[in-house]
């Protein structure tokens, strides 16, 4: 059956689980060809088998986004490999909790590396490659937290309102510029990945109780987050809202302007943030 993703090229960063997986199967499912990548190699692999079975061709990478020099290269090296890039999926991101007060510098720019300047790398090095197709998208992950703050999140905030700025002005330069590629930002809410397990707090902070806390907050599936994702694609969409709590707290935060903040902090006072 021939799809809107049938013989593109899609590359995927984070790849290894979560969201990055689940977008990477359904797209070899839809008929793509992927590169995908990650830190995570074990999982990496296990993935590319799920993408292998559905009969697509699939190109998997170890790939820290945050290695500026390595993706420059690793784009060049897609594109040689399958002969055109038509898809980018910037997914890969990391998580931390602590205060601003309680983090140190380190935690802060690894995170805007990973989050922030792993999305940038990687839409600026395809970017001619998707031009050059004729028939580009870039689809950068940015969250929920990139509509609204909470305490103790200031770094991943920081990062996913930063991506966030950077797409819409993407999007509206690829306009300008009459270029063919369409740019969409995925907003998700809570899905349940393993993103607060693999993620790192200030040492005040109590890493089970964190992630315990995340599980009961992730209602969509990683494989429900996909499906929506792909069809905001097929559709062009600018801008998508991925869960039920994306699209009430985005709502909430429409309504209510700044002062969305006084009811964070009191949430954040009850749960301990």
């Amino acid at each position: 059956m021939t799809t809107y993703f049938t013989d593109k090229v899609a590359v995927v960063t984070g790849a290894a689980s979560g969201i990055g997986r689940a977008l990477s199967v359904e797209l070899a499912r839809r008929g793509a060809h992927l590169a995908i990548s990650d830190v995570d190699t074990a999982g990496l692999a296990e993935t590319e088998a799920l993408v292998a079975a559905h009969g697509g061709q699939v190109r998997a990478s170890f790939l820290d986004v945050a290695q500026r020099e390595l993706l420059v290269q690793y784009a060049e090296d897609v594109a040689e490999h399958f002969g055109r890039v038509n898809m980018v999926f910037n997914n890969a991101g990391i998580a931390y909790t602590g205060s601003v007060q309680e983090m140190a510098f380190k935690d802060l720019d690894r995170v805007m590396d990973v989050d922030f300047y792993g999305v940038a790398n990687g839409t600026k090095v395809f970017l001619p490659h998707l031009i050059a197709s004729g028939d580009g998208h870039v689809v950068n992950i940015s969250s929920l937290f990139g509509i609204l703050s909470v305490p103790s999140q200031s770094a991943y905030n920081a990062a996913k309102f930063a991506v966030r700025g950077f797409t819409e002005a993407l999007r509206q330069e690829m306009i300008l510029g009459g270029h063919p590629v369409k740019v969409t930002c995925v907003h998700p809410g809570g899905i349940k990945t393993n993103i607060a397990r693999n993620a790192e707090q200030a040492d005040s902070r109590n890493h089970d109780e964190i992630a315990t806390s995340f599980d009961k907050l992730a209602r969509t599936s990683p494989e429900r987050a996909a499906q929506i994702i792909l069809r905001a694609v097929e559709k062009g969409r600018a801008r998508v809202l991925v869960g039920a709590d994306a699209k009430v707290l985005d709502a909430l935060v429409r309504a209510s302007g700044s002062r969305y903040q006084g009811l964070a902090a009191a949430f954040g006072r009850r749960n301990g943030l």
